[in-house]
């Protein structure tokens, strides 16, 4: 029982430092347009914890809304990085490690070059957008759509390694524990 306990505290205490870690490494990577480390680490967490990778990440959305402040902007967050997670978990488990890598890679920065569209629907409900406005919308942030890919795709070949070394740390704290 008490093992029970100390291992759910520990899940939390880790889920906390990585909404963190997302948190942090946004604000860090500021200075470069549209090019983060966050849709790396939603596939990251969600290859190792499954369902419950939602806590980190909402953990990161909620600490984004605290420091920028819960406006309109803010909204399409409680989906975008949803969507992400979802395509990861509908991924097959078991693919090599050469495929993995470079379906996670392809996944991570199609994510980025859609999100102006993910985004779109929001936009066009909080700010009255007919159809053609928000087409209009998505053509126009389609060059920071593709700087964004072209970040996650770089990011997006990390997952491999780091969900690899996440596991490993994972089931050793498990053990440890």
């Amino acid at each position: 029982m008490r093992s029970e306990k100390t291992r759910r505290l520990a899940e939390l205490i880790v889920f906390a430092m990585f909404g963190a870690l997302m948190f942090v490494s946004k604000i860090v990577m500021e200075t470069f347009p549209n090019i983060h480390l966050l849709g790396m680490f939603t596939m990251v967490f969600t290859l190792v914890y499954r369902k419950k990778a939602l806590v980190p990440i909402y953990i990161y959305v909620f600490l984004n809304g605290l420091y920028a402040g819960f406006s309109m902007w803010w909204f399409p967050y409680l989906y975008i990085w949803t969507v992400l997670w979802a395509v990861t978990m509908a991924l097959p488990k078991n693919m090599k490690r050469p495929v993995a890598a470079a379906v996670y890679a392809v996944v991570c920065s199609l994510h980025g070059l859609l999100f102006g569209t993910l985004y779109a629907p929001a936009q066009a409900l909080m700010f009255g957008l007919g159809f053609k406005q928000t087409v209009a919308w998505i053509i126009a942030g389609l060059p920071y759509d593709a700087l964004h890919a072209a970040g996650n795709f770089a990011a997006g070949l990390l997952i491999v390694p780091l969900s690899g070394a996440l596991e490993t740390m994972r089931k050793k704290a498990a053990k440890d524990i």
